[in-house]
């Protein structure tokens, strides 16, 4: 059960298209978010012009968590993307949904894992706006305090007095 305060429904569109190289026949890139659920199945082809075919690749639950309401924020402040997660399947369809998420640190958590396709979108304006609701709702601005430090005092190490030395247990 997620503790998340607001799941949106969203699905994914993705393009495929022919790659100019000797080791893979295409590249794939996330290249739209939709609002809500489409009726339609996971990688239903939805146009080919013979050098670009865009497939709905699924659906997913964008979470909103109060703990995350800053990156929010940032993020809405900033480039307002969305990040799309594809995980290699191994076989037909070559990837599957993994995680769509609007906290940047997460998105770029998975960056880390080597064989998933991590892309930015646009964040669509409706779910912009939804966004933008939930951070003025939780955001809590966190104060930041300078810790200020003790300065050092040199008497304090002359009081140490000898170490023992523990290789051979004579004092030094």
């Amino acid at each position: 059960m997620s503790t998340a305060l607001a799941q949106i429904p969203v699905g994914v569109v993705v393009a495929r298209r022919k790659a100019d190289s000797q080791w893979i026949d295409y590249t794939w890139q996330p290249v739209s978010v939709l609002v809500g659920q489409p009726e339609a199945q996971p990688w239903t082809l939805l146009s080919d012009d013979g050098e670009t075919a865009m497939f709905y690749a699924g659906s997913d639950v964008l979470e909103l968590y109060r703990s995350e309401a800053s990156q929010y924020r940032d993020n809405l402040m900033g480039d307002e993307s969305l990040w799309v997660v594809l995980q290699p399947t191994g076989g037909e369809p070559p990837y599957q949904l993994a995680k769509v998420t609007a906290d940047p640190s997460e998105g770029e958590a998975f960056t880390e894992a080597g064989a998933a396709i991590v892309e930015t979108v646009r964040m669509p304006d409706s779910l912009r706006d939804l966004v933008a609701a939930f951070v003025a709702e939780h955001h809590v601005e966190q104060p930041f305090f300078k810790r200020q430090r003790t300065r050092a005092e040199p008497e304090a190490l002359a009081r140490r007095g000898r170490m023992q030395d523990k290789r051979d247990g004579q004092k030094s």
